[in-house]
């Protein structure tokens, strides 16, 4: 029976929050915007992006340069900026060597968010993405687990794991999907939320602890 683990993407697998500011600091430059417009941006684009939002930045702040232009370079720089940290691309090879199939289920848009896996060079390590922003739906709604289960050319009621920083997307929709889950720690528990299987620092401890799992 295959081995399936699916990861959050932002915050999980690359630092998307260095990234976003990199990338705003550079478009604000690029573009003459003064320290109002950067911190418009900082707050609006703090959770997720995506197209509308900058046709929103055009008209607060009278932008001639279309709003599509804008998306688009705002993508582009994200995808030069965001990283992948190399324990952790080393971390999945290990995993897939091992016999484990490799999932992502991400919020946001499809464009960004499949730029950053190319930039990053996770495409290449994962076997099925599924995109909230593909089919408008979010985790924690299962149907989006079930997809990522399905591109892996695997079935999601055979079980496996899920791994992430949300506590109520990742761990909550993991537990939906009926999966095992690890959580990395850094957002507020919610009290009313069931407990992760594992909880750890970061990534590399949480596949360290898929590599030690006996499989039955």
């Amino acid at each position: 029976m295959p081995r399936l683990v699916i990861f959050d993407l932002d915050q999980t697998l690359v630092d998307r929050q260095s990234a976003l500011s990199d990338t705003v600091a550079g478009l604000c430059r690029a573009h003459a915007l003064g320290p109002d417009a950067e911190q418009w941006l900082r707050t609006e684009l703090a959770d997720r992006a995506n197209a509308a939002d900058f046709a929103r930045l055009r008209e607060a702040f009278g932008l001639e340069v279309p709003a599509a232009q804008l998306w688009q370079e705002y993508i582009s720089r994200m995808a030069s900026s965001v990283t992948c940290r190399p324990k952790v691309l080393e971390g999945l090879a290990h995993l897939r060597v091992a016999g484990w199939t490799i999932g992502i289920v991400t919020n946001g848009a499809g464009d960004i968010q499949r730029a950053k896996l190319a930039g990053t060079g996770l495409t290449d390590l994962v076997d099925g993405v599924a995109v909230s922003g593909d089919l408008e739906i979010r985790k924690p709604d299962r149907r989006l687990f079930e997809l990522a289960a399905s591109r892996c050319g695997v079935n999601l009621a055979d079980g496996g794991w899920m791994i992430g920083d949300n506590p109520a997307g990742d761990i909550g929709g993991g537990h939906q999907a009926g999966l095992r889950t690890i959580w990395l720690r850094g957002r507020l528990w919610p009290e009313d939320l069931t407990a992760a299987h594992h909880v750890v620092d970061g990534v590399t401890d949480a596949i360290n602890i898929l590599l030690n799992e006996t499989w039955e």
